[in-house]
């Protein structure tokens, strides 16, 4: 019998848990919320918001140790080699009108293949939207995951083995910049089974668009969503300028964050001409913010001077060994730099730093924990070895630091720029 993508694999096992702790490292705060709503017996299927490009899967991936299939877009699978490292990477292709006819009668093996893979209690993956975008919104979705759904449901579904669609959702601090901060939010189950066997809908179709309404609107439960309209960038501007920087975790962050687009919106419900104003002048802030390059984390702080004592202080502390983890760790962030420069898509940049520091990380650990030990006495060369671990993080945390005390200093300095802020009124409105 052929092999399946879902059975177990020496090489896969062997890797998965280098390429776990490589994606937490990618992240300076990572979290995940709601494993306890995820149901312990069934057949699963995680409909997800897809913003990130490859960062999303392997977010996913490393929320737990439980073995998962993921469903990407076919177009990727076009290069022989590149198709032979997804499929080991259990990833299988679904295609779409745009991709060709020929390319679409691919997917009912696709499909056959996902029923199987959930057949086999094993979690499968879909990005129901079809594509990626670094939006806090969620796309129209397509109609594939539920075709799974409810195919599976006519084959094996019933009391003792339902089907569920899990919607999930991924929250991150920033689609661009690495060693932000990424949470998971598992939200509540559908069953499917259940909705089949109690809807008095005899068109497949009609079903399908009623799960589809309803995962969507249960995702957009679970993370900062915001309506994808003309008011969006001022919408999120607002958030950002309320709650950048308040204190606690990743979701209650999220959950601040939801309450100000509830606040946001019921503003432009009751006043919409107030409203319509408001979001003209959050714009205007915005755009000149961005033009004197001035952070909205200094915005949202309320003692931005004082900050850059204690942030000038740090990094004078440890700029010795920023020094020194850029000097080592050139490879690294060179190569990173000279890739992302020349990246179409924007949305990639974090894709190529984690895969930039995958490769070659390992490689400069190695090589100057051999020319420490050659060089030192071993405890020198252990604590130096020490240093060198942590020693890439460092240096783009401190990359990261260095940019917000400029902007803190930049924002101390823009008197007018305050004073329009102030006028903004925001604390007050919301």
């Amino acid at each position: 019998m052929a092999k399946k993508i879902q059975d177990p694999d020496f090489w896969y096992s062997f890797l998965l848990p280098y390429v776990n702790w490589q994606t937490r490292r990618a992240y300076s705060r990572f979290e995940v919320h709601g494993k306890k709503r995820v149901p312990k017996n069934g057949s699963l299927i995680f409909g997800v918001n897809h913003s990130n490009t490859l960062m999303d899967a392997l977010v996913l991936l490393s929320a737990d140790n439980i073995r998962k299939v993921f469903i990407a877009r076919g177009d990727i699978f076009k290069n022989p080699a590149v198709a032979k490292v997804l499929h080991f990477m259990r990833i299988l292709p679904i295609f779409r009108i745009r991709n060709g006819v020929a390319a679409v009668r691919q997917n009912d093996d696709s499909l056959n293949k996902a029923v199987d893979v959930i057949h086999d209690h094993v979690d499968l993956y879909l990005f129901p939207e079809g594509t990626h975008r670094t939006k806090h919104s969620l796309m129209r979705m397509g109609k594939g995951l539920f075709h799974i759904a409810v195919d599976a449901n006519k084959q094996f579904g019933g009391e003792e083995n339902p089907v569920y669609i899990i919607p999930t959702a991924i929250e991150y601090g920033d689609y661009f910049r690495y060693r932000s901060t990424a949470m998971i939010n598992f939200g509540e189950p559908i069953n499917v089974t259940e909705f089949i066997k109690n809807t008095t809908e005899e068109n497949e179709a009609a079903n399908i668009n009623i799960l589809k309404d309803r995962l969507h609107n249960e995702i957009s439960k679970l993370f900062t969503y915001i309506p994808d309209d003309e008011d969006y960038d001022a919408i999120w501007e607002i958030v950002k300028m309320k709650n950048e920087k308040r204190a606690g975790g990743l979701y209650k962050k999220m959950l601040r964050n939801r309450a100000t687009v509830e606040k946001v919106l019921k503003y432009r419900e009751e006043h919409p001409e107030e409203a319509k104003s408001l979001f003209a002048r959050v714009t205007d802030f915005a755009r000149r913010r961005k033009a004197a390059k001035v952070s909205v984390m200094s915005v949202a702080k309320k003692r931005p001077f004082l900050n850059t004592l204690w942030m000038f202080a740090t990094l004078l502390l440890t700029s010795p060994y920023y020094l020194a983890s850029a000097a080592v760790n050139w490879p690294v962030w060179l190569t990173t730099w000279f890739i992302r420069r020349k990246l179409a898509d924007p949305a990639f940049s974090n894709t190529v730093s984690f895969g930039v520091r995958f490769v070659l990380s390992p490689l400069v650990f190695i090589a100057g924990t051999i020319v420490l030990f050659c060089n030192l006495p071993w405890y020198w060369a252990l604590g130096g070895t020490v240093l060198l671990f942590f020693s890439y993080s460092m240096f783009v945390d401190y990359n990261e630091l260095f940019r917000r005390w400029v902007s803190d200093i930049r924002w101390s300095l823009r008197g007018k720029l305050r004073k329009d802020y102030k006028a903004l009124n925001l604390n007050n409105l919301f």
